[in-house]
């Protein structure tokens, strides 16, 4: 097979100049397709024959032969390229006989960077604790001599990621004793040479206390400070969520990730496993949903977008994947919340049910990723059914009995073409778009509720003249924190994930040779903690912002490692955000717990971008 190259650069101007070669023999305008991070256009050199979101397949002027290259520029539209992850993915050419070649020179990966010397804090725990008292002197910590029943799984957390078990038959001997006055997952170690005592107010609390003893072990060389340590988390809800619909993530990844996750304290997964371009759990209700999106490339529902290339590349994660992930969460205490996506980002299930939408519906809707016909019509009975359905099924595969619904991201001019909408709009009372989505959310909000199922949804969710979703729907502050405080002083609970600050797909600088998005944000170490979930002069929302959740979308990821530098070390601030008090997670010095968790890192061969 012939070598084919691609070089790539951005531009002054933030558009894209390419330069195609290959070693092979004479080709007349040839098509290359590739997608980059962003819908946008071809500028010179080529002309799009086919284009679907941010994917392209160009035919090029001329021939390609090793001694002819071929240049054309593209560019993202209203986006400026900003780093190498804008630069084409999943890059191949497509040849007159339906076949395919792959071209070599896409670019992959954060820069790591070179470590810089930090100060070791004084207790290099993540997130820090709401109290320590130290009495100034340190003492070989091998660990100790035996775990409470039920919680082996801390032990098997050591293994995995590196730091050994907790237990060791020379340990020291932990005590531990019911403290209900330190809340459920509170706790409070004394800690004196041979001896430990662990009070809490219930498993989780002891559970914390472990990891603590955990970490402490490893980030101080295998000392351990002695002293008073009483903890106690400011919020409920501390998430991590990871979009597996753009990119299929193996469940080895999940449960590395589920494993960092309680190393940080964090005790929700929102699994993101539908979107516009794939449905990746194998329900029963709808088995073409996931049989006929769990891939994409040549020949398939959806293109190669998001670097998927010529493909086929995906796949599904079975009931029993399910099943697995959630009992392994449930071991390190984190629960599971799955995601479905209605009535927006339903691109692909809108191509397979084509019956979803109003057939006719002349709107000219593109969403922000650039597709069409990406929503599906609530006018229409079976889709009310279908949800229903998917919603149902799902939910009770779930044991934490919540269920995010999405409803983000309406497109522009949304239905404004439908009739069948139209007839809704007049038969309800309704007037705008959002009035449409609020109505039929609510409808399905209220089989959730019925069925004790709690509802979650972004945070358009809650407009509408009908007062949105409704149903104390827990809505999720994405854009800013200012829908969120809106959310919250209208009595909705709210969980704070503000791109500015926990969108961990956002590059941390504004450096070329840097990785990530930057639609929202450039984001730094220290972006992570520079805000707080709940305004200082309304203290009374403190009850209705369950929490902090950070974010990882996986538009430019065609490898499930590529995630690791962009998680650490921003998930150390996340976990502050989520668990510390405002005082505290406000004055941190991060990156000197983040040169303490190099250790942590490389137990787990985790990458780690260190020039946060």
């Amino acid at each position: 097979m012939p070598d084919h190259t691609l070089d790539a650069r951005i531009t002054e101007t933030g558009t894209i100049d390419c330069v195609l070669k290959t070693s092979g023999h004479a080709l007349i305008d040839p098509v290359i397709c590739f997608s980059l991070m962003a819908p946008g256009d071809v500028i010179s050199g080529g002309r799009l024959i086919e284009g679907c979101g941010s994917f392209y397949a160009v035919q090029l002027d001329g021939t390609l032969s090793p001694d002819t290259p071929l240049a054309f520029s593209v560019g993202h539209g209203t986006f400026r390229a900003a780093n190498r992850a804008w630069l084409p993915l999943g890059v191949y050419l497509r040849l007159t006989d339906g076949t395919t070649q792959p071209v070599t020179g896409g670019p992959a990966g954060a820069w790591l960077g070179e470590p810089t010397p930090t100060t070791q804090p004084d207790l290099a725990l993540v997130p820090p604790p709401s109290s320590w008292t130290p009495n100034g002197n340190t003492a070989p910590f091998p660990g100790i001599a035996s775990l409470p029943d039920g919680l082996e799984a801390i032990d098997q957390l050591g293994v995995r990621t590196g730091l050994g078990p907790l237990t060791t038959p020379d340990g020291w001997t932990c005590e531990t004793e019911i403290d209900t006055s330190l809340g459920k997952e509170g706790y409070r170690l004394k800690l004196a040479p041979g001896m430990i005592t662990l009070a809490a107010g219930g498993i989780g609390g002891v559970r914390n206390g472990l990891i603590s003893l955990l970490t402490l072990r490893a980030t101080h060389g295998g000392d351990l400070p002695l002293g008073v340590i009483e903890d106690n988390p400011r919020f409920e809800w501390r998430g991590q969520h990871l979009d597996c619909a753009r990119h299929f993530y193996r469940v080895e990844t999940i449960e590395r990730l589920l494993d960092l996750m309680a190393l940080m304290k964090l005790n929700v997964f929102h699994w993101h496993f539908a979107d516009d371009e794939a449905f990746r759990l194998e329900v029963e209700c709808a088995p073409a949903l996931w049989e006929d999106s769990a891939f994409r490339g040549e020949g398939q529902v959806i293109p190669g977008v998001f670097g998927g290339g010529a493909g086929p590349t995906g796949g599904t994660y079975s009931k029993l994947d399910a099943v697995h992930i959630i009992s392994r969460a449930r071991e390190l205490g984190i629960d599971v919340l799955p995601e479905i996506e209605f009535p927006a980002h339903a691109l692909v299930t809108a191509r397979i049910f084509p019956n979803l939408r109003d057939p006719e519906d002349t709107g000219t809707e593109t969403s922000v990723q650039g597709y069409t016909k990406n929503v599906v019509s609530p006018a229409i009975p079976e889709t009310e059914a279908f949800f229903d359905a998917i919603a149902q099924e799902v939910a009770a595969l779930f044991p934490f009995a919540h269920l995010h619904l999405g409803g983000d991201e309406l497109p522009e001019n949304t239905w404004d073409g439908s009739p069948l909408v139209d007839a809704l709009k007049a038969r309800e009372g309704l007037t705008t778009k959002e009035d449409v989505q609020g109505w039929a959310m609510e409808r399905l909000a209220t089989k959730l509720a019925a069925a004790g199922i709690t509802p979650c949804a972004w945070e358009e969710s809650m407009l509408g003249c009908q007062g949105g979703i409704g149903h104390d729907t827990i809505l999720f502050s994405w854009k800013g924190q200012e829908a969120g405080l809106a959310a919250a002083r209208r009595g909705h609970p709210v969980v704070m994930c503000p791109a500015q600050n926990v969108y961990m797909d956002m590059a941390h600088t504004s450096d070329t040779d840097d990785w990530g998005a930057n639609w929202a944000a450039y984001v730094s170490l220290a972006d992570t903690i520079a805000w707080d979930p709940v305004p200082e002069d309304e203290p009374e929302l403190e009850t209705l912002i369950k929490g902090v959740e950070g974010a990882f979308w996986s538009e430019f990821t065609t490898q499930d490692d590529e995630i690791e530098p962009m998680l650490a070390p921003r998930i150390l601030g996340v976990a502050s955000k989520a668990w510390s008090t405002r005082s505290i997670s406000s004055s941190l010095d991060l990156a000197g717990f983040a040169g303490a968790y190099q250790t942590i890192f490389g137990a787990m061969n985790w990458a780690m971008k260190h020039d946060a």
